[in-house]
């Protein structure tokens, strides 16, 4: 269940609740022509992170707490479960600014230290984008952490081409974990972060939609405390709380990553299906590891 109200009508927001209201209809959510992940082992719920106090975490008990909590209560119970070993990922997408808010609220509430925030900079986000990100930041009074490839976009170029013109799903995910998930773990591993909260929701894609609020991903404790919203829930909650729009919502795109590898919605494909040339709806972040795997 939702949970932000849903009731009333779009004003600016109407191309989204026409195109995108029902998200179990996008055709993008047909994955049948995309090529699956390859799964490789991943570590059992005995040798995840313990929480702040040493102990370890039950998955069946904290789901079943999790579940009865709004997004913000699924916050703090990250917060008084890992300290300072809980983090937050963004992407400063077109919805990013909720999740955003609500650790900027809870930064503020008097924690002993500020839940860190990681924003992984490709180096081929649109100029819109780092525009926002920078809109964002001084809005909501926060530190970003930027986790960036060792490899600069000009060398990776000279060495390996265009990645994401050869149309080939391999390549695709050679690009996004050379630029996305390595950046991001090392990110991780720098922090001495146990359990990441993002702003994930079941709608996206049927990947999504099968997730749990509390899931191990490569070997660190994953939280989606917005797992359960709708786009309507999102852009209420934007409205409520005066949080700016992403430039390029405006111009037809309901979600934005890197420029050669995002484009608004039309007819045909809509939401993620937008993404990465149609070869994957994934960047890898959110998989549970595999073989190739990228963002």
């Amino acid at each position: 269940m939702s949970e932000v109200g849903n009731a009333g009508v779009f004003a600016k927001g109407d191309r989204i609740a026409k195109s995108n209201l029902n998200e179990s209809s996008i055709k993008g959510h047909d994955n049948s022509m995309m090529t699956p992940p390859t799964k490789i082992p991943t570590p059992s719920p005995a040798a995840m992170p313990f929480d702040r106090h040493g102990r370890r975490i039950d998955p069946e008990a904290s789901l079943q707490s999790l579940h009865s909590f709004d997004a913000l209560a699924r916050l703090r119970w990250a917060v008084d479960t890992f300290g300072d070993r809980l983090a937050v990922t963004t992407s400063f997408g077109i919805q990013s600014a909720v999740l955003l808010h609500m650790i900027s609220e809870l930064n503020g509430s008097g924690l002993a230290s500020p839940v860190p925030v990681i924003w992984v900079d490709t180096g081929y986000l649109p100029s819109e984008t780092y525009r926002y990100a920078d809109q964002v930041c001084r809005i909501l009074s926060l530190t970003i952490h930027v986790a960036q490839a060792e490899i600069s976009p000009a060398r990776m170029e000279a060495l390996h081409g265009r990645l994401w013109e050869t149309g080939k799903a391999k390549d695709l995910e050679y690009y996004n974990r050379i630029r996305k998930v390595d950046p991001l773990d090392k990110a991780f591993r720098d922090l001495k972060v146990s359990c990441w909260a993002s702003g994930v929701r079941g709608g996206q894609t049927e990947y999504r939609h099968q997730m749990q609020v509390l899931e191990n991903v490569r070997g660190l404790w994953s939280l989606r405390p917005l797992l359960s919203w709708t786009l309507k829930d999102i852009y209420y909650y934007m409205e409520a709380h005066g949080l700016p729009q992403h430039p390029l919502f405006e111009q037809g795109y309901s979600t934005v990553g890197d420029w050669h590898s995002s484009g608004p919605d039309n007819s045909e494909v809509r939401g993620r299906a937008t993404r990465f040339g149609g070869l994957s709806q994934e960047c890898g972040i959110h998989l549970p590891g595999f073989i190739g795997e990228g963002i």
